[in-house]
């Protein structure tokens, strides 16, 4: 499974406390580990939200979107459940 960071994504995440971008890292490995090693996806809330994007929770604040193509995960935005909703309504 390859990885590709959106700008989008890169620009949010630079963002962030320190401490908060550890729980990220960590979530996205927890995600590549899941799709490279199948079994459940324990503790990172995967939900299809629509059309091609999915959402991994972080933690009860962080959210990652990202987006499924062919054996490719594209990271488009991590932020909070709020910072989520405006991406998704102007979509």
């Amino acid at each position: 499974m390859k990885c590709e960071y959106k700008l989008s994504f890169d620009k949010t995440f630079q963002k962030l406390e320190l401490s908060r971008k550890e729980k990220i890292v960590k979530a996205v490995s927890l995600l590549i580990d899941f799709f490279e090693l199948g079994g459940k996806a324990k503790g990172l809330g995967l939900k299809h939200l629509r059309r091609d994007f999915w959402e991994i929770k972080v933690d009860i604040k962080d959210r990652i979107i990202f987006t499924i193509e062919n054996d490719t995960v594209g990271f488009i935005l991590t932020g909070s459940h709020d910072e989520i909703k405006r991406f998704l309504k102007n979509i």
